[in-house]
């Protein structure tokens, strides 16, 4: 099969250089334009998906080589965009940053390739003048690419034209507009990234203001028919069946504290037969009725220490329901939430108690990064044997990361992560489910055999937890 859908990656030469303000502010001004846009973003960021989504109203997908394979990634871009407009690709890191120093294998020019799509190249040009054009020279000869145009941040109308004729004379390349410096619309970051599209009480204000902007400045019927000049991509679907007969409800932790999850794992979840209910740990006091599985996703409990702890209620219904064998997943921060406690500046809050072990927050990243999980014992999601793949990001630690599974990373370090019981798993790392789907389909089957067994411990009996 094949999609003819238009599109764009706005790519760039390093954190820091502006492609997500370019690419909300792009965004921003399809949708004032009338036009349908699909969004997507490279690699394993849950951050910059929640921006394109605020922007547009509709998921931004994430588009990972490394988690989900070639032929998968052609999939999901394919099954999203089809329906668009355009769809727009904002890359990650720099253009060529991938897995190691080698190549750029799994980068955002890897995922232009795959897919075959045009990229634009943004480029802060404060504090440059003519060794802009040495720089762009360089993204442009590195390696193959699909490099067509440039894209000026922080570019003032008045340098513009002079910017621009440098570039078509030296290089010959185009530049399809610029950005200049708007302060206001600025938003603000912290360990993990950005602040939080939700932490935006005028987020909708900022993303119009980048719009408007946007309009004036970028050439956007060049955009256009540089992302009309896409080729065909082709794709297969894979094989994706229901494995229960009626919906099980999963309850999905999605809150301030709980917000990292890929929608494309989330539809993988429907598709096979779930019914994902949102509850919040912040909020809520009590979990939603009827429940047959429960899933908490990363985020930042840390933040939101005093109200979790507090949410005594809420916190003893998990802890009920992981006793009496509900199937429970857990990642990052989701995992923190489910041991004994938290600490953070200088103070320990108790939290649900599900499984063991004490988490504290530090100033650096912990084994953060790409890596492959081999289970160890046979559990809720896959037996002993089985691999998926997944990543790290935290500033926190741990004193038990469980040993249920081997983790090994790029450069051929091993240790043991995870707990993984018949009817739980939990741990530090992030996994996408369609990295191995059998992991998403077996974590459904197991909410429905806990359904049709009564809710009694079905799905692994009323030991399934520590205590």
């Amino acid at each position: 099969m094949k999609t003819q859908c238009p599109r764009i990656m706005i790519t760039g030469t390093g954190s820091g250089c502006g492609k997500t303000t370019l690419t909300c502010g792009l965004l921003s001004a399809l949708k004032l334009s009338g036009k349908k846009a699909a969004a997507f973003k490279c690699g394993p960021d849950y951050i910059d998906p929640m921006f394109h989504t605020e922007v547009l109203g509709t998921q931004s997908r994430n588009l990972d080589l490394y988690l989900c394979g070639e032929e998968t990634v052609k999939y999901l871009f394919a099954r999203n965009a089809e329906q668009a407009d355009i769809a727009v690709i904002e890359g990650v890191m720099g253009m060529y940053d991938g897995l190691g120093f080698q190549d750029d294998t799994c980068s955002a020019n890897h995922v232009a390739r795959v897919t075959e799509t045009p990229q634009l190249l943004a480029v802060n040009v404060r504090g440059k003048s003519i060794s802009l054009a040495a720089e762009i020279s360089g993204y442009m000869n590195y390696a193959p690419n699909r490099l067509a145009g440039v894209i000026l941040n922080n570019c003032s109308a008045a340098m513009y034209p002079a910017y621009r004729n440098m570039l078509d004379e030296q290089l010959g390349i185009r530049c399809y507009g610029y950005m200049e410096h708007l302060p206001d619309a600025e938003v603000g970051s912290r360990h993990l990234g950005l602040i939080t599209a939700a932490e935006i009480d005028d987020l909708k204000q900022r993303m119009r203001q980048l719009g408007q902007a946007a309009l004036k400045t970028l050439d956007m019927e060049g955009i256009m028919a540089l992302a009309s000049s896409a080729v065909p991509v082709g794709y297969s679907d894979p094989e994706i069946t229901r494995v229960c007969r009626e919906p099980v409800r999963i309850g999905i932790a999605k809150d301030r504290a709980f917000c990292f999850y890929y929608q494309d794992a989330l539809d993988l979840l429907e598709d096979l037969g779930a019914e994902l209910i949102p509850f919040s740990p912040v909020r809520d006091t009590g979990l939603p009725e009827h429940l047959d599985g429960l899933i908490f996703g990363g985020g930042y409990p840390e933040l939101y220490l005093e109200q979790l702890s507090g949410n005594g209620s809420m916190r003893g219904a998990i802890r009920g329901a992981a006793r009496q064998g509900m199937p429970v997943y857990a990642e990052c921060g989701g995992f923190m939430y489910l041991g004994e406690s938290i600490e953070s500046e200088g103070r320990r809050w108790e939290t649900a108690g599900v499984i063991p072990g004490n988490s504290r927050m530090t100033d650096r990243l912990v084994r953060f990064g790409y890596k492959e999980l081999t289970a160890d014992k046979d559990g809720v999601l896959c037996r002993a044997g089985e691999k998926t793949r997944c990543h790290e990001f935290h500033y926190s630690d741990t004193d038990t990361y469980g040993e249920d599974f081997t983790a090994e990373n790029r450069r051929g370090r091993t240790w043991k992560t995870g707990w993984h019981t018949p009817s739980l798993y939990a741990g530090y790392p992030h996994m996408h489910f369609w990295s191995n789907p059998a992991f998403a389909a077996n974590f459904v089957r197991a909410c429905s055999y806990y359904r049709d067994s009564g809710n009694k411990g079905g799905a692994g009996g009323e030991d399934s937890s520590w205590r």
